[in-house]
């Protein structure tokens, strides 16, 4: 039975962190199936989706991780995935919120919880913090890929987002 696994992974940037975190997939015979792996200030992070046909992958895995931080300094945990079902969510193609603001704390807080609120799963998010070009001001730019439960209403969805735009003095636009 092939089990599939998460990892994720941070250190120090510098060439070849990728490697050092890949090559411990390659060399158990893991399969890499998705990833997202970025620089965030001086750390370059991964998140990795794998699978592995053998069973005792997961304790050999965490030997590895422990091995990677003591000889590379990077930092690795993994974990199984379960079989999960769940609700139907619907995928609709572009739907994403842009928020827009003078960065500060709760943006990220107060957006991610109402959406859970209203029952939509968050697919992707990405965030960053750019000097206005006019003022210099610091603006908190943020972009969230949602995912809608079956049979959402999309109006009402929109005015609670005006409200949470209003508490936060933010921009927050949907498109569906």
């Amino acid at each position: 039975m092939e089990n599939r696994f998460i990892m994720t992974a941070f250190g120090e940037d510098r060439p070849g962190i990728v490697a050092d975190v890949t090559r411990i997939l390659f060399d158990n015979g893991c399969n890499l199936e998705e990833t997202s792996m970025t620089q965030l200030a001086d750390e370059f992070t991964l998140i990795l989706l794998f699978s592995a046909d053998r069973p005792e992958m997961t304790e050999l895995l965490e030997r590895e991780c422990r091995r990677l931080e003591k000889e590379k300094g990077i930092s690795a945990f993994v974990r199984l995935l379960r079989n999960r079902s769940g609700r139907t969510m619907v995928a609709r193609a572009g739907s994403v919120l842009h928020v827009e603001g003078v960065d500060q704390a709760g943006i990220v807080y107060k957006v991610s919880q109402f959406l859970a609120d209203k029952g939509l799963n968050i697919c992707d998010l990405k965030s960053q913090v750019s000097p206005s070009p006019g003022s210099g001001t610091i603006l908190y730019i943020m972009d969230i890929h949602v995912q809608l439960p079956e049979g959402t209403d999309l109006s009402a969805f929109e005015q609670g987002l005006a409200v949470v735009a209003d508490d936060l003095n933010v921009d927050i636009s949907f498109s569906a």
